[in-house]
């Protein structure tokens, strides 16, 4: 794990990059950032985690890193050791993790536990839509108290290093790291409801955009040439013919732009679960 610190005392934000060794947009917008010399008006870490398994181009080497958070330092396994050192290096800091996919060639967010503070990064970010991933978080990075995570586009894309660059800054911008103003684009929330599985050697195909609505009675995908429709209208997340063994995406359902969304009684969950989870970070994305 590389750990570089820019600016003067103890920072209180970071970046990660490279949690999965097959998504080098994180780690190359890092690497991009660094290499312009950038001056700060506060401390920042940037951390390229998963370096074993970027050099060789692989998801992991010998388990998921943000699924094994918060770690052991004892375990045999690679990546629930690294995932220990990365939770004591991002504990107390606002965070903002960087993965691509194979479905969406576009910038969006990731949250959990959406509150004001998670919600105020978010805004500020160039990204064309906001999700919710409560639902579904299981131990990810996304679940932690401070940390939000963008999918930056296809994965081993140029246009993934750009996007991944172009939000960085604006993270930083947004958390007082780099002077300037951030941009304020209002992207759409979406709030993922339940994951549509495959059955087990059957074959998919995925039809339909995501982001964009399946209504009711629509066909959306295939499973081995014969129609898959939606019993009800959804937003897919994620969606995609062959970018998971047992996963095809998410159903999600749309509530307009970031700006019209009241939290007042989201807020409230989310502080207490993100109060408990900062004594005792097991939590994540």
């Amino acid at each position: 794990m590389q750990v570089h610190t820019v600016g003067e005392g103890t920072p209180e934000v970071a970046v990660v990059g490279a949690v999965h060794g097959d998504e080098p947009c994180g780690a190359r917008a890092i690497e991009r950032f660094l290499d312009s010399d950038p001056e700060v008006d506060r401390p920042a870490k940037l951390i390229i985690a998963n370096e074993r398994a970027l050099d060789q181009g692989v998801r992991y080497v010998e388990t998921d890193l943000n699924r094994a958070l918060p770690g052991d330092p004892e375990s045999d396994l690679y990546e629930e050791r690294l995932a220990y050192d990365l939770m004591q290096e991002v504990r107390d800091c606002v965070s903002l993790g960087i993965h691509s996919t194979v479905s969406y060639q576009d910038a969006f967010a990731n949250v959990a536990y959406l509150n004001e503070r998670k919600r105020d990064i978010v805004a500020h970010l160039p990204v064309t839509g906001v999700v919710d991933f409560t639902v579904v978080a299981d131990g990810r990075s996304v679940e932690l108290p401070g940390f939000v995570d963008i999918e930056a586009g296809y994965q081993g894309s140029a246009e993934a290093v750009d996007n991944a660059y172009d939000c960085l800054r604006a993270f930083l911008q947004t958390t007082g790291v780099l002077p300037g103003d951030p941009p304020a684009p209002d992207p759409g929330f979406y709030e993922v409801t339940e994951p549509i599985y495959k059955d087990p050697g059957k074959e998919y195909e995925f039809l339909g955009e995501n982001f964009e609505r399946v209504d009711a009675g629509e066909q959306f995908a295939t499973v081995d040439g014969a129609p898959l429709t939606a019993d009800e209208p959804f937003w897919p997340i994620l969606m995609s013919s062959d970018g998971h063994d047992v996963l095809l995406g998410y159903r999600s359902n749309y509530h307009g732009p970031l700006s019209s969304l009241s939290l007042s009684a989201v807020d409230a969950d989310a502080d207490a679960a993100n109060a408990d989870a900062t004594d005792d970070p097991v939590a994540e994305d």
